[in-house]
């Protein structure tokens, strides 16, 4: 097990130095030039030079020196500063950071929860009434989009109990328990999406376990259906379920930049829609190195697990 945690490890590494270069040059591959449209923003950057404003984007030197500049202030901590503010990125993430993964952790939790219960019920019940609604609200689970759902919560209660979720943040500081309950409405649509797919592939994997020979014999040596289901079929069905978990976590990201912008979230989703819309490049940069980074890391995470749950993946 310890080899196959170590070779995992050693994996992050070309995949982050590929993520990096990917962030070194998308400045320069912007439509335009970068800096002819930072330079239309003087009101905002105190008549900046050219090439002021080349060195803070790095543009000043080779692609090859910029990734190696760029690399070694990420292993410091170092992501730049802000153009237009000069705050440090490093700082303004770690600001907004916990908001990303209090949302995105409760809407992981709901979703991998539900699709997996779900998807067992279904499977266990599969063919009557209660698996074809089941599928049925899994479908549109997938169909509806996050904002559409996250639009309709906010305004139909509005308009027929004048009641809509709250929509102004609150900080720590204000008691732990508001903090939490305002990321309940976000985390719950955002994990209820999620848990569509997990759904429907728990309920196909599941079905296909429990025709298994090993199933067949559990069940003639006398085991309920219950010791079944959750001793001997489950655990097997949950290797692809846990593969897709480290997919979607990329598209958590993706929901959070939404939903933090409908309920008012200062998380790291809100912050990118504003760094984009006012142009703050490094901004931009480390916001998405940052959350490659997550993805990454989670995907480690589910890596180990898939050892655990299968062991003959530690050999391959």
């Amino acid at each position: 097990m310890r080899n196959y945690i170590v070779a995992r490890l050693l994996a992050i590494i070309p995949t982050t130095m590929v993520l990096i270069l990917f962030v070194v040059v998308l400045i320069r591959l912007l439509p335009g030039d970068a800096i002819d449209v930072l330079l239309e923003e003087q009101v905002r950057l105190d008549d900046v030079s050219r090439a002021e404003l080349e060195a803070r984007l790095g543009l000043d030197k080779s692609l090859p020196e910029e990734f190696v500049r760029y690399t070694l202030g990420t292993l410091r901590g170092d992501l730049g500063n802000s153009i237009f503010t000069e705050e440090s990125v490093t700082g303004l993430i770690r600001q907004r950071i916990g908001v990303t993964l209090t949302m995105g952790v409760m809407a992981l939790v709901i979703g991998a929860t539900t699709g997996v219960v779900i998807g067992i019920i279904s499977a266990v019940r599969r063919n009557n009434l209660l698996d074809y609604f089941l599928r049925s609200v899994s479908i549109a689970g997938l169909s509806i989009p996050n904002f559409a759902i996250a639009t309709a919560v906010i305004v139909f209660p509005t308009i027929w109990w004048k009641w809509s979720p709250p929509v102004i943040y609150t900080p720590p500081g204000d008691g732990i328990w508001p903090y939490v309950a305002q990321f309940f409405t976000p985390a719950l649509i955002l994990g209820l999406s999620l848990s569509a797919s997990l759904m429907r592939l728990t309920r196909t994997m599941m079905l296909e376990v429990l025709r298994q020979d090993y199933i067949t014999t559990a069940r003639s040596k006398g085991a309920g259906e219950g010791t079944v289901v959750l001793r001997h079929a489950l655990r097997n069905a949950l290797i692809p379920v846990v593969s897709l978990l480290g997919i979607q976590v990329a598209f958590l990201l993706s929901g959070t930049v939404i939903l933090e912008s409908i309920f008012s979230l200062p998380g790291l989703g809100r912050t990118l829609i504003g760094a984009l819309t006012a142009r703050d490049y490094p901004v931009v940069q480390g916001l998405t190195v940052v959350s490659g980074l997550l993805v990454i890391m989670v995907n480690l995470m589910v890596d180990v697990s898939y050892g655990v749950l299968d062991p003959r993946t530690r050999t391959e």
